[in-house]
């Protein structure tokens, strides 16, 4: 089987993961992310979901959470040899760290048309001030990823009126 068709069957996988924990975030009642950060031999490192809400702390999105858990597991705040899954584009704060986390490899499900860092409404690790080139690929399972939030968001609003 050719390479790419193997990398798409692996942030499959993750990805499928990645969406398990943006379900369990939103049915905490947060915005439903997750997040997963895997190891240069494909085995799991880290993994977060929001829990603004829960925490009381604006800076614990998915992401950040998972970041911190992968520099602890592998006492480096370098992760250049590590892969990040989550399951919507990252936003200013989150793309911030990935790059000063000098982030291997970053796969996401859906750009964010509202907030999105990595390529949608900026690009932060293409900015002159990025210390650190990242390598991105967007849009795997996009669909589901969009219509967990979509599901989410819509529900939200319901259940307000």
């Amino acid at each position: 089987m050719p390479d790419e068709y193997l990398d798409y069957i692996t942030h499959k996988k993750w990805m499928s993961y990645a969406l398990k924990l943006a379900q369990a975030a939103g049915d905490a009642g947060e915005v439903p992310v997750g997040a997963v950060i895997i190891n240069s031999t494909g085995n799991l490192l880290a993994e977060g979901e929001n829990r603004k809400e829960r925490d009381k702390d604006p800076t614990a999105h998915a992401e950040i959470l998972a970041l911190k858990t992968a520099a602890r597991t592998l006492q480096n705040w370098h992760l250049n040899e590590c892969t990040l899954y989550v399951t919507l584009e990252p936003c200013p704060m989150c793309a911030g760290a990935i790059v000063q986390a000098r982030l291997g490899l970053l796969v996401y499900g859906v750009d964010d048309t509202k907030t999105g860092a990595i390529r949608t409404v900026i690009n932060i690790p293409s900015s002159p001030a990025s210390n650190h080139r990242l390598q991105v690929i967007g849009g795997i399972l996009e669909s589901a990823c969009r219509q967990q939030l979509q599901a989410w968001f819509t529900t939200r609003r319901y259940q307000r009126n």
